[in-house]
Formats: C-alpha cells, structure tokens, sequence
C-alpha cells in the first residue's frame, strides 16, 4: 500500500506545483487591488467581483455560455452518428475513419482557422463558387458572423466529441445487443436502452472536453468572429495582457471555472436521471 502511495506522489506534485497552486494564487490575486500603472495591490477587496456584475460582462458571459452549449450539443449530435458508424465498420474503414477524424491534428491551429477565412471572406472560395454558378447575385457576408464562430468551434471541437463516444462504442458489451434482438426488440429500442446507457462516459467526456475548451477558446472568435462576437475568455486574455487589470482577469477565470464546474455536474446529473429513468422503463 505504501510503495503504491510513493509512486503516485510525483503525480500529486505535479498537480499541485503546475495546477493547485496556480489556482490558488489566481484566486488570491482575484481580491487584490491594482494602481494606475496596473501592479497589484495586497489589499482584500471585492471590487473585481463586482465589476463582473456590469450588464456588459454580464451579457458577454452569457453569450459565452450559449455558444459553448450549443457548440457542445451540435458536436454531439454530428459525433454520435459519425462514431456509431465508424465503431460498427470493418477494421479497413475504421482505420480510415480515424485517420480522417484525425488529420486536423496534424495541422497547425491557427492555419486550420485562417483557412475559413479563405473560404468564408467575400472574395472567398464559398462566395466565388456561388457566384459562378449563379445562385447569388452579389457576396453573402459569412465571415465576421456568429454563424462563422459557430462553424469554426464545431470544427475545431468535433473531434473531441467523437474519439471518446468511439471508444465507449468500441468497449459496450456487443452481446447485449444480440440478446435484445432475440428477444424481439427493434433496433431503436436495442440503441435507447442499451448503447445509449453504456456509452454514457463517453458523451460525458466528450460533452465535457467540448465544453470547456469552447469557453476557454479566444483565437476562433478574434479570426472568425472579429470584434462583434467577443468572449470571456477574450475579455480574461485582454485583462492580463493589456490592459494590466489582473484582479479583474482573475476574478474572471474564477467565476469561469466555477460556472464551468457547475455546467457539468448538472449535465452529469441529467444523464444520470436520464440513465436510470431508462433502467427503470426496461
């Protein structure tokens, strides 16, 4: 028991130097006080706290909250069929269909999202083709929209949503299924009942990785949504850079980390409630 306790300690000092204690010392500095030349002030105060609760943050962080939520349910609904697919294909179209989900890793990040900028800007690649092709008569404005963030964090995000529903499909006990079809029951059901529930930790994780890195992401909407599509996370990036206000940036990133923490137990908990509400029909 011991040697097993010695040989996770490296782990826990690496989360504490490198994760804990960072924490801590953003949530100190969040009730700290800045001077004009922004150095950071040693005197408690709440004075961050309440800044956050101007209607503009207020109306950013909401913003902020719907996109990251639709981006994370949109990713879901296009990643379940996709895993689902590539899960029940034979070994040669898995292993294709993993290298396809794949292959944007191997880019840099930032070139993968100035390439929507060729695509989508008015002289651009959509606008050039529908205009060949006659079905507009002049350019549609796509880039600097919300609909372009929302393109560009599904796409950046989608993979995220489907490599771990894979391995949960991958891992489910195929038997099960197998049972269910002697036993009568349609393929809709055998999916609600049976790899719905068990692929649960996988849309879980997949839900959460989306969701988090959504909320924290600041570059897609610079590139794709420009000054009219701002974020939190935008708002926390200028706070520490530039305009040297680190209590506020800081109070920020504590009130994202809670609100981030909360997101997730409650989808967890209606999961949860969904998961045994199944059991108890079955």
């Amino acid at each position: 028991m011991r040697k097993s306790n010695l040989s996770l300690l490296p782990v826990f000092l690496w989360l504490f130097l490198f994760l804990i204690l960072p924490m801590l010392m953003v949530v100190g500095i969040s009730f700290m006080d800045r001077d004009e030349l922004g150095n950071v002030i040693y005197h408690f105060n709440l004075n961050s706290y309440a800044t956050f609760f101007d209607p503009l943050y207020l109306g950013i962080y909401w913003d902020t909250i719907v996109l990251s939520v639709v981006t994370t349910v949109i990713c879901l609904l296009l990643s379940y069929p996709l895993a689902y697919y590539i899960a029940n294909a034979g070994p040669r179209m898995q292993t294709w269909g993993l290298v396809m989900i794949t292959i944007p890793f191997w880019i840099n990040f930032l070139i993968r999202t100035y390439a929507w900028v060729l695509l989508l800007r008015t002289q651009g690649v959509v606008n050039s083709l529908l205009l060949d092709l006659g079905f507009i008569q002049e350019p549609l404005q796509m880039l600097y929209t919300k609909g372009a963030v929302f393109l560009g964090m599904v796409y950046t995000f989608i993979p995220f949503m489907v490599l771990p529903i894979y391995v949960a499909l991958e891992q489910m006990d195929k038997k099960l299924l197998e049972a269910a079809s002697d036993l009568g029951a349609t393929p809709w059901k055998s999916f609600w009942h049976i790899t719905l529930p068990q692929t649960k930790s996988g849309i879980m994780t997949g839900a959460v990785l989306v969701y988090v890195s959504t909320t924290g992401m600041f570059v897609v909407t610079d590139i794709l949504g420009g000054a009219k599509s701002a974020m939190i996370s935008n708002i926390i990036q200028s706070q520490f850079l530039g305009a040297r206000n680190w209590p506020f940036g800081s109070a920020l990133s504590v009130i994202f980390v809670i609100t981030s923490l909360i997101m997730i137990a409650l989808f967890n908990r209606a999961m949860t409630s969904r998961h045994l509400k199944v059991k108890e029909e079955s």
